[in-house]
């Protein structure tokens, strides 16, 4: 696979499949591992940043599903565009691409799985599904983990666990996450209780990007907080738990929506489609919410002939770096807004 390859496929995470897929985008386990006597990354110099990476490298160009298929590139290598590209797609993160030398990232054919390296950790091992699926993406990223030390001395404490750069990861070294879609919550006002109490339960609400973002169209990224002291299974047995009631507290409210207020619903997601349908000109931010009140009225059964899978990928495909690597040149801002109208026209008339 190269690089190019990325923009001509839609990543495996946006069928638009799974258990709960009307609700739940995706789910995503990352595991956070470093060797033995070694430096941390945030610490280390160039060099010896290049010297984890030589170690680490012939290890991860092993993996059958990197080796069959996938992609292993440095980030020096790659153009800004081509960073951003792998940021908007979930494949990478923004701290990965803030300096060069001596970092790298493997990707899957399918896009389900990344390994960075270097990023905050000397091995960021990532799986990221469709729909409600936590437990294949442990069980499948516990598979990799497990080929990686058979080749690799990964630091581990018999007292504290796998040793991490940032002490909440210290423990299993696992962050899982899920992806939602929760409109009808945000509509029926009820989202900053059902926030709050999602946090004083252990876990964290990001936005669509993860860290630092803001939750845009909808859309609320919920992980645990800390994994010391608890198993892999105990951190993913919480999350679901806890996520269940979620998705519970977002069908009543869809319900009431489409009992009590429908009107006014359909209203709003059919002007959502109209604008969307027919504008020329149009901003990213815009886009992603007006994307999600035509996917709510997808999944309410009030819009017809789209699938949601098409919906997903637009979430995507309208990012700056998307656009500017399908038109293959930089693209002013309001080109872009240009561009952008005349592909969700072409992909949803």
């Amino acid at each position: 696979m190269e690089l190019d390859d990325l923009i001509k496929q839609t990543s495996g995470w946006l069928k638009g499949t799974g258990p709960h897929s009307e609700i739940v985008i995706s789910s995503r386990v990352r595991l956070a591992r470093n060797i033995e006597k070694m430096i941390f990354s945030n610490w280390a110099t160039d060099p010896q940043l290049e010297e984890a990476l030589t170690i680490i490298e012939p290890a991860v160009k092993e993996i059958e599903e990197i080796k069959n298929g996938g992609l292993l590139l440095r980030i020096k290598d790659a153009s800004n565009i081509d960073k951003q590209l792998m940021v908007e797609r979930h494949l990478i993160s923004r701290e990965l691409i803030s300096k060069k030398e001596g970092r790298a990232v493997a990707i899957s054919s399918d896009e389900t799985i990344s390994i960075m390296i270097n990023e905050e950790d000397h091995l960021r091992i990532q799986v990221l599904l469709p729909g409600f699926a936590l437990e294949e993406c442990w069980k499948n990223i516990e598979s990799i983990d497990n080929r990686l030390e058979k080749k690799l001395n990964i630091a581990f404490s018999a007292k504290l666990g796998y040793l991490t750069a940032c002490p909440t990861n210290t423990g299993t070294g696992m962050r899982a996450s899920v992806m939602l879609h929760l409109p009808a919550l945000v509509l029926t006002k009820q989202i900053n209780r059902v926030v709050q109490a999602i946090i004083k339960l252990g876990l964290t609400v990001r936005g669509l990007f993860g860290e630092g973002t803001e939750a845009t169209g909808n859309f609320f990224q919920i992980s645990n907080q800390v994994s010391l002291g608890r198993s892999e299974h105990e951190i993913i047995d919480n999350i679901k738990r806890i996520l269940n009631q979620v998705m519970e507290y977002e069908q009543n409210a869809r319900k009431v929506l489409i009992t009590k207020d429908k009107n006014n619903l359909e209203d709003q997601v059919w002007r959502a489609y109209g604008i969307l349908k027919n504008a020329h000109i149009i901003s990213s931010a815009e886009t992603i919410e007006l994307l999600s009140d035509v996917r709510l009225g997808f999944d309410l059964g009030l819009i017809k002939g789209l699938a949601r899978e098409i919906i997903n990928e637009l979430f995507i495909l309208t990012q700056p770096a998307h656009l500017q690597k399908l038109e293959a040149k930089t693209l002013t801002a309001h080109k872009r807004d240009v561009k952008r109208a005349q592909l969700i026209r072409e992909r949803i008339k």
